[in-house]
């Protein structure tokens, strides 16, 4: 994320929890009060899209949004050797070599 995406975000969070309407111009307003210099289509990017969606759903649905992955890594269907060629490799975790004692060596410190 940009510093601009970060300051909008910001300030339609803080416009949100002052129950204020969210326009561009509040936007600005907040985020050039802050001292933040943004690109000036950024307010307007924010308003458009939260037209469409509500700012409360967005908070609570915000970790929620990760769940490709676990197919991405999980075994293949019917598909077989096709399907593992095509998923990513897995890296599988290498033993550690078992350290010997002194007793698998046939001496001891003490002989």
């Amino acid at each position: 994320m940009s510093v601009d995406e970060i300051a909008c975000t910001y300030a339609c969070l803080i416009l949100h929890d002052d129950g204020i309407s969210i326009t561009a111009d509040k936007i600005s307003t907040l985020v050039n009060s802050a001292g933040v210099k943004v690109q000036a289509y950024w307010p307007g990017l924010f308003v458009k899209l939260l037209q469409k969606k509500n700012v409360d759903d967005l908070i609570l649905n915000a970790g929620s949004g990760g769940g490709g992955a676990a197919v991405a890594f999980s075994a293949p269907a019917a598909g077989g050797a096709a399907a593992a060629a095509d998923a990513p490799a897995v890296e599988e975790k290498k033993e550690e070599p078992k350290e010997e004692s002194d007793d698998d060596m046939g001496f001891s410190l003490f002989d």
